[in-house]
């Protein structure tokens, strides 16, 4: 799944993140509800883990204006507060689920997974696919012409972020963040050996290269 972190908790939006991660998601992570809500709006995530507690715009309101936006993505509140009240509260904001702190990672997986479910029932086949490129998110499986490519986690994950920002230059820094959380240095030279990887395996053998530098810039996938 594709999965958006909202939480000013550094350390524990780093450790949610490793965990969703090792279990084979795409993870963005938000620190506050301005840069949340804002992630959100295009609706291309599969689930939100939202806390309540958030400098700026609390997670009540991200969630109401989500849903204001007719963004119908499901919604996670994680929060300290445990009072009846403050779960209606975000229920009625347009909240799926709520889970207090401190929670166990079992229980949030099976919560997201249910979310999940929910979510790819009402949505397009779990699939992203440009040209003869195709992407199984479900089953983790690429395939280009009808060939299928053998990829590592981290070429899959790097591949699959690619293509959700398809015709759009990320940045290396971009790509590190999304790809490879916070354990490395944006001078590190990781994502061009992938990139270059990714190449050999997506872009041999064909006369369309999907995969394109844009010098000074980023990486591309696309037109």
């Amino acid at each position: 799944m594709y999965i958006l972190i909202v939480e000013d908790e550094r350390r524990l939006a780093q450790v949610v993140r490793k965990v969703l991660e090792e279990e084979g998601h795409t993870v963005d992570v938000a620190h506050d509800g301005e840069d949340g809500l804002a992630m959100a709006m295009d609706g291309s995530h599969d689930v939100i883990v939202l806390d309540i507690l958030l400098p700026g715009i609390d997670g009540i309101e991200v969630s109401q204006r989500l849903r204001a936006g007719r963004v119908d993505t499901p919604i996670l509140l994680l929060t300290a507060l445990n009072a009846v009240d403050d779960r209606v509260r975000g229920l009625d904001a347009g909240a799926d689920d709520y889970l207090p702190k401190p929670f166990a990672f079992q229980e949030l997986l099976a919560r997201l997974r249910a979310l999940g479910r929910r979510r790819v029932q009402a949505r397009e086949p779990d699939t992203i696919q440009t040209a003869d490129l195709v992407l199984d998110l479900r089953r983790r499986r690429a395939e280009r012409a009808g060939k299928t490519i053998e990829l590592s986690p981290k070429e899959f994950a790097l591949l699959e972020f690619l293509l959700r920002n398809e015709g759009r230059v990320v940045t290396r820094s971009q790509i590190l963040d999304h790809v490879w959380g916070y354990d490395y240095s944006p001078d590190s030279n990781l994502v061009d050996v992938y990139v270059t990887y990714l190449r050999r395996k997506v872009d041999r053998g064909h006369k369309r290269s999907l995969i394109r530098t844009v010098r000074g810039a980023g990486y591309a996938l696309g037109d």
